[in-house]
């Protein structure tokens, strides 16, 4: 009878590990592990690279591309995909505090610097009195914008601003500028009817800006205040130790897709490698609002 119950349990264990198609697989180029990476926008140099890379590895990559910034957290969290890649931190500790879904950046790729745009005029000089300026209003980007025209000497924000501060923040706006927050995938498109509008990297790549050459002002990337935009690949916690994900955010930081994202004009962003360590710490921080 108890060599029965052995017998029962290691066959039950072993259902277990048959089930389990990524974590428990070792990848191999004769029999590949598939990976889903949801993505925003798949038209970036470095993903032909990072599939051929990885295809070496025994990992076939599939992206799933999305036209929003709502969805492709959902998915992952209820395992359409395996991982997705288009947020920055701030955006992915807003979507945990807020959603509930228990999902985790396993590693940092690149910075897409924030810009604003203008089909009126050149420079940010030319702005004029009551002059409307669209930007992104989910929390992290609209605060993100903000911070952008602060930093261009268009308005101040209060000492309290914090990660998530909202226009009512504003504590001077000699311009007496109309800043209007709507969907970021909005923000090309009224361009006609504003002086100028912050258009998020990626989006202003799908519509046919050069993120690199045309914004009249964007965000420098010199220091430590850009961390909680740094772009990341995300899994669910669970999975955060996945060793065929973390092999997929190791080919990603290596030199040729560094150099394949520099060459590619129509983005004008940089990878930016932050350790394990860092990564736990900047998260946890974001989450707590500091």
């Amino acid at each position: 009878m108890k060599k029965f119950k052995s017998l029962l349990v290691l066959l039950v264990v072993l259902f277990l590990v048959a089930c389990d198609s990524t974590s428990g697989k070792t990848a191999t180029a004769d029999d590949p592990v598939l990976v889903k990476i949801g993505v925003n926008g798949s038209d970036g140099k470095q993903w032909p690279i990072l599939k051929e890379k990885a295809a070496k590895e025994g990992i076939e990559i599939e992206l799933v591309e999305f036209t929003d910034y709502t969805i492709p957290n959902n998915a992952l969290a209820e395992g359409e995909v395996d991982l997705n890649a288009f947020q920055h931190f701030s955006f992915l500790a807003q979507y945990v505090n807020e959603s509930g879904n228990d999902l985790y950046p396993i590693g940092s790729t690149v910075f897409a610097p924030l810009g604003l745009y203008s089909e009126k005029i050149t420079n940010i000089s030319e702005l004029k009195a009551g002059d409307k300026i669209a930007i992104p209003d989910d929390p992290s980007n609209q605060a993100r914008a903000l911070r952008l025209l602060e930093s261009a000497g268009l308005i101040t924000l209060a000492d309290d601003f914090g990660l998530f501060g909202d226009p009512s923040k504003v504590i001077d706006n000699p311009l007496n500028l109309e800043i209007i927050p709507m969907v970021a995938q909005q923000t090309p498109r009224v361009l006609p009817d504003v002086a100028g509008s912050i258009i998020n990297n990626g989006i202003a790549g799908q519509a046919g800006f050069d993120p690199a050459n045309d914004p009249i002002y964007r965000e420098s990337g010199e220091d430590e205040s850009v961390y909680p935009y740094i772009n990341l690949i995300a899994a669910r916690t669970e999975d955060k130790d996945n060793e065929v994900y973390k092999k997929i955010v190791e080919l990603y930081q290596e030199p040729d897709i560094a150099a394949a994202i520099a060459e590619d004009t129509n983005h004008g962003s940089f990878i930016i490698e932050l350790s394990d360590e860092e990564i736990e710490q900047l998260f946890e921080e974001l989450k707590q609002g500091n």
